[in-house]
């Protein structure tokens, strides 16, 4: 077998933050569409106050999501050697999905599709017992959950803003909720980066101790995380975010509902609030399926016809379909890997 190398080490870290460039760029949407739709910014200056957003928040909730992801992957029965292989192998199938849905103008969650690379494989370079379940199972868990969570934020938040607003003056609130909304984009898309810049911290965690970076005595259970690995890893998201994936900007901003200013506000602040609180609990959940289900959530208080529930079925069908299939490329990838270093 081919041994790993600081050459390959540092090329597959190269591969992880190309991962987290499409991260960004495919969950800029997140950020963006509904300040964009309301035309409160244009897009712009919306992709620069995202990015901008986005890096501020590596000095925001610490590093739990990092340690879940680097976990996945069990450490102490896959042989070192082999781990950087996997985690390439993960990558290849995370990015694959990434563009997959990106072309068809899909928000899929770029979280899910790392999990998914990184299940398919680990069980195609050491079987079941290379998986920590219990983690996969969490996430599963919160794949179902968190949708739900902010579908029913985004309700009863904007519900809420309905009942206190109901005798203000209909021009004068809509001026109020557009500087409102700058806060709640900005709040959304720190904690857009605070989950999902994490996640590549988590992969490029497990290569740094296959290489030996953290000497021999660690437990592979807890692995530090360094400062550098945080600043590449948020830098290279807002980079991502700063190039904008506009198919799925449409796609959120114009075709779920119709949003004015205080629907961008409830649905980013509900969504917001849901992703950190998971962020601080360690739970790596998709950004992109919450701000989704928050905006269904807040077009829902204008009656069920308002939301154009067609296009929120192919969206959830592509969520489904997620972890699976990039676990078959993450599968696939590494058979052929395999093949290439002779394991």
């Amino acid at each position: 077998m081919i041994e790993a190398t600081w050459t390959l080490i540092v090329f597959i870290i190269g591969i992880a933050l190309v991962f987290d460039f499409t991260n960004g760029f495919h969950d800029s949407a997140n950020s963006i569409s509904t300040v964009v739709s309301t035309k409160v910014l244009s897009p712009r200056k919306a992709v620069v106050f995202a990015a901008f957003f986005n890096f501020a928040a590596a000095f925001g909730f610490g590093v739990a999501v990092a340690s879940t992801i680097s976990k996945i992957i069990q450490l102490s029965v896959v042989e070192t050697a082999v781990v950087p292989y996997i985690i390439l192998a993960s990558l290849v199938g995370a990015i694959s999905w990434n563009l997959i849905t990106w072309f068809f103008g899909l928000p899929t969650s770029s979280s899910h599709a790392l999990i998914g690379g990184l299940t398919g494989a680990g069980l195609s370079a050491a079987g079941l017992a290379a998986i920590k379940w219990s983690t996969v199972g969490q996430v599963a868990l919160f794949m179902v959950l968190s949708p739900i969570i902010g579908l029913t934020c985004g309700f009863l938040f904007m519900a809420m803003i309905l009942h206190i607003t109901k005798r203000a003056n209909k021009h004068s609130a809509e001026s109020y909720f557009k500087r409102l909304q700058l806060c709640s984009a900005a709040a959304y898309s720190f904690s857009h980066g605070t989950n999902d810049a994490q996640k590549t911290m988590g992969i490029i965690i497990p290569l740094l101790f296959s290489i030996g970076y953290f000497g021999t005595a660690i437990d592979p259970n807890h692995l530090p995380v360094p400062l550098w690995v945080i600043l590449i890893s948020y830098g290279a998201i807002a980079l991502g975010t700063l190039s904008g994936g506009w198919r799925i900007v449409k796609t959120m901003g114009y075709k779920i509902t119709k949003l004015r200013p205080v629907h961008g506000f409830a649905a980013e602040t509900a969504g917001a609030c849901t992703i950190i609180g998971a962020s601080v609990a360690g739970i790596p959940v998709s950004t992109t399926h919450i701000i989704c289900t928050s905006i269904m959530g807040v077009g829902s208080t204008m009656g069920a016809s308002t939301v154009k529930w067609g296009v929120a079925r192919t969206i959830m069908w592509a969520w489904i379909l997620t972890i699976p299939l990039s676990a078959c490329i993450g599968f696939a990838a590494f058979m052929v890997i395999r093949v290439l270093i002779g394991y």
